[in-house]
């Protein structure tokens, strides 16, 4: 890390501490065996992930945001605003010209009183933070996608597949054309749920699975395939949610005249609505704000509704130079039982050095 990377984050915390939050500092090993399922999939496999002999299975520190909502729901009161700075460790097998360790500046916020205004104050904080270094800025909601998806008219068990999938936008699509009957089901599966004893030509037990636990995923591929196809208006639903990529109060409308004949958006639509407003209340022009539908569905799965990012479109090489959201949900699993809703946002110093900016 250099001096001029570190000198831009300590910076950029001091505006975050101008704006209200309280520094704070996250241990460089994190517990893996308790947080690491909270960062989903993607995280997961490039968390560096190591073995001590006191405190077991420990990683290094993947993201800030996990052990800060793990300490707030601890020792914190809300309302409460939190900055910190310094290094996360990722592996980058997908981009490997990108550092696998680099410095995160962060900014986040603890408040129920009105969670559309704290979307729009983490958003305009950092929009205005890193104003001047022509970025373009995006924004969409995970809260929608859930509420589609939550809305159709299908099994419980189609439906958390579906949610389950949500940050695997391959695969939901996959699942979808499945559901759908618009893809066949391969012929080895056909076989297997066809024989009446399917076990009966298995070979010797290997792998993790008990006898119990693939006797109980047949059963549930025989049930799914006795449902029958997903409606092709169901279908068609999704799609013109997930297609929605205009500016906000186009997308806002063009969600209300799919809300009319999916009625499960409407309390999603409104906290859409809600944040708009805020947004507008902090000075943010959201005429030409982005909103996108599907942003979001490969970052973080612990975000559950407002998620944003600025990225540089002058240099397509970098990866977003800000990004965050809302992660109620998150706050639930940590809470033993209580929950604040809490949204917040980072920024990496290295690249907005790299696009020329920070401190003279």
């Amino acid at each position: 890390m250099t001096l001029a990377e570190r000198a831009e984050a300590a910076r950029l915390r001091r505006v975050f501490e101008m704006a209200g939050a309280q520094p704070v500092d996250c241990a460089i090993l994190q517990p893996a065996e308790t947080l690491l399922d909270l960062y989903g999939e993607d995280i997961r496999a490039r968390a560096y992930v190591t073995s001590d002999p006191v405190r077991g299975e420990v990683m290094l520190r993947p993201d800030f945001t996990v052990p800060v909502v793990q300490m707030h729901m601890t020792d914190g009161a809300e309302p409460a605003r939190y900055t910190y700075a310094g290094e996360i460790f990722r592996r980058q097998e997908d981009h490997p010209e990108r550092a696998s360790e680099y410095m995160q500046v962060g900014y986040e916020v603890f408040d129920g009183a009105n969670p559309a205004a704290a979307d729009a104050e983490v958003f305009a904080v950092i929009a205005e933070t890193l104003a001047g270094l022509g970025l373009r800025a995006v924004t969409g909601d995970i809260g929608i996608l859930t509420a589609a998806v939550a809305g159709l008219d299908t099994s419980e068990r189609r439906r958390a597949a579906l949610m389950r999938h949500l940050w695997r936008p391959r695969r939901f699509r996959a699942l979808l054309d499945r559901f759908a009957g618009r893809s066949p089901v391969p012929p080895t599966r056909a076989a297997l749920l066809a024989a009446d004893d399917p076990m009966a030509a298995a070979g010797p037990m290997i792998g993790l699975r008990s006898e119990s636990e693939i006797a109980a995923r047949i059963e549930a591929l025989r049930a799914d395939a006795a449902e029958g196809p997903l409606a092709e208006g169901q279908l068609a639903l999704i799609d013109a949610v997930l297609s929605v990529r205009e500016t906000c109060p186009h997308a806002l409308e063009h969600l209300r005249d799919i809300a009319v004949d999916l009625p499960s958006l409407v309390p999603a639509v409104e906290r859409f609505e809600e944040r708009c407003i805020a947004l507008e209340a902090r000075g943010v022009d959201v005429t030409r704000l982005a909103f996108e539908a599907s942003f979001g569905r490969t970052s973080m799965e612990y975000y559950d509704g407002f998620v944003f990012g600025l990225v540089a479109d002058a240099r397509p090489d970098l990866p977003p130079v800000a990004t965050g959201g809302r992660y109620d949900a998150l706050t639930r699993q940590l809470g033993s039982g209580g929950a604040i809703p809490a949204v917040g946002g980072v920024i990496r110093p290295g690249l907005v050095l790299a696009l020329g900016g920070g401190a003279s």
